[in-house]
């Protein structure tokens, strides 16, 4: 990985069309994230009471508390926003194509995975914009989105700007007499009869004014579509070079013409994605800065804006596995790692673990909240199942751990100058922070809301038990009540189904009983 140089910038004029820059630059070194200072998280409007909560003289917070109730693991998947496995139907080169199976069959067989919540789509940027002003999406893209609905999934996507795995340029053909492309300096070996070691490789200026026009253009109109649209999970952050993903490895350099130009063209492009996703969570590669173009800014201000993080493999640079395992705990973490089908010669089964299996064990190790299940550029079905049948118990295990798992473990009733009183002991028994901030609720059958408040953002988190208070009206008996748990993200409310042993209800609470025999 090449050292980045600082450029002293005298002049505010930009070398490259369009933009201005400005003098120094925002680049965020390299450092450990543990405990790294990027802000207390999402606002809590409405914090519980947290604790301490002794329960004798002279402070007494909790007098006659006692355990009424207590809930243990479910052994069930839970689906719940903000965490699940995820199946692809479409990568780098398109949606399934499967000899004699209708595009419809192999894309409903990819989003009826039992062990699937999620759904996302790659798709290139003139496969969702044609002419300008408008939005036309493939095929396969409508028919993703009917079936996720029949089936009560969500979907995620990544528009890629360019795309190495493609014969065709990535910009929408209105936009090429426009722009220019530039030649990338170095050489792809390989496979010669593979489109990428095929390919004269190109970037485009990404900073020129038609450019940046017709990327605002395009982030207006898929936001006024899918931000905040309760079927979309999140949006992978447009990057720069292949896939989207920040870089143009193995070829040196960038487009542009120095490096300070690359970064405020992207930290230019960042600023307009943050003002149209408002509510739907964008989601920032941590790939490294090989190309010089940003990427640490980029990432950086994700974290700040609340917004989320993914990796597209899993066994990478040191830098990637400290951001991922090491993030604040209400960021959530998408890991993208394909594995192979169950008759690959590639399965690579060492003292008894395949490969695939081992991708799954560390994508646990860095408490990621979302994995992909996907064959790379074989996309079916019938590839996952077919590795699934030999060895369910790794994509099983995960499917029960992935993300975040809360209940009340512990409910302490008490009574204070009159007014009855709920502790709960929140805990968390998947691998992950609950990816924003957690309301409970207080409420009985008629709908009456009787208390209601949130925790601290990220809690309660994978280890330990994070109390919480709440205080009923004077004459209300808990016995019967109901308490719900709701997920809130960049402004936006989802329920929360409970992951215990224990029975809910059909809109996910639990109904309050004492069940310590």
């Amino acid at each position: 990985m090449k050292r980045r140089i600082f450029f002293k910038v005298g002049s505010a004029a930009a070398i490259g069309a369009g933009l201005t820059v400005q003098k120094g630059r925002a680049f965020v070194p390299s450092h450990n994230w543990e405990k790294y200072n990027f802000g207390s998280g999402p606002e809590v409007k409405d914090r519980l009471y947290q604790g301490p909560f002794p329960q004798y003289a002279p402070e007494e917070v909790l007098p006659g508390s006692e355990v009424v109730m207590a809930t243990t693991p479910s052994k069930n998947i839970v689906p719940n926003y903000g965490m699940g496995l995820v199946a692809y139907v479409s990568g780098d080169i398109g949606p399934p194509n499967i000899k004699g199976e209708s595009l419809e069959k192999s894309i409903e067989d990819l989003v009826k995975l039992p062990f699937v919540q999620k759904i996302y789509m790659r798709p290139d940027w003139r496969q969702v914009q044609k002419k300008p002003g408008r939005l036309d999406f493939s095929d396969y893209w409508k028919i993703a989105f009917d079936l996720a609905k029949q089936y009560g999934k969500q979907v995620a996507f990544r528009v890629m700007l360019e795309n190495p795995d493609v014969p065709y340029p990535g910009m929408p053909g209105f936009l090429m007499d426009k722009v220019p492309y530039v030649k990338l300096k170095g050489e792809w070996k390989g496979d010669p009869s593979v489109a990428r070691y095929q390919k004269v490789h190109k970037m485009p200026r990404y900073d020129h004014p038609e450019y940046q026009a017709a990327f605002r253009d395009l982030n207006a109109m898929l936001a006024d579509e899918f931000n905040g649209n309760p079927m979309v999970e999140y949006m992978d952050t447009f990057m720069y070079g292949f896939w989207g993903e920040g870089h143009s490895w193995p070829f040196d350099g960038n487009p542009f013409p120095d490096d300070i130009i690359a970064e405020k063209t992207w930290k230019k492009m960042m600023e307009v994605q943050l003002e149209y996703w408002t509510k739907t969570p964008l989601v920032t590669n941590t790939q490294p800065d090989f190309s010089n173009v940003g990427n640490s800014e980029m990432l950086d201000r994700s974290i700040r804006t609340n917004n989320w993080l993914r990796t597209d493999t899993i066994f990478i640079e040191n830098e990637q596995i400290e951001a991922l395992a090491n993030r604040p705990p209400w960021i959530a973490a998408i890991s993208e790692v394909g594995i192979t089908p169950g008759n690959s010669h590639r399965l690579k089964e060492v003292e008894g673990i395949t490969r695939n299996e081992s991708i799954i064990y560390h994508v646990m190790d860095i408490g990621a909240n979302y994995w992909s299940v996907w064959n790379w550029h074989h996309i079916s079905a019938k590839n996952i199942m077919s590795y699934y049948e030999k060895y369910p118990d790794a994509i099983d295990e995960i499917a029960r751990r992935i993300g975040y798992r809360v209940r009340p473990s512990w409910i302490w009733s008490f009574e204070k100058d009159g007014h009855p009183g709920l502790v709960f002991g929140m805990t968390n028994d998947g691998i992950a922070g609950v990816p924003g901030v957690l309301r409970l609720t207080v409420f009985s059958d008629d709908g009456k809301v009787h208390e209601t408040g949130c925790l601290d953002p990220g809690y309660p988190l994978p280890q330990g038990v994070r109390q919480a208070m709440i205080i009923l009206p004077k004459g209300v008996d808990w016995k019967g009540l109901k308490v719900k748990a709701e997920l809130e993200v960049k402004g936006v409310t989802y329920p929360v189904n409970w992951a215990c042993h224990q029975k809910t209800n059909a809109d996910g609470s639990l109904t309050l009983r004492p069940n310590m025999g």
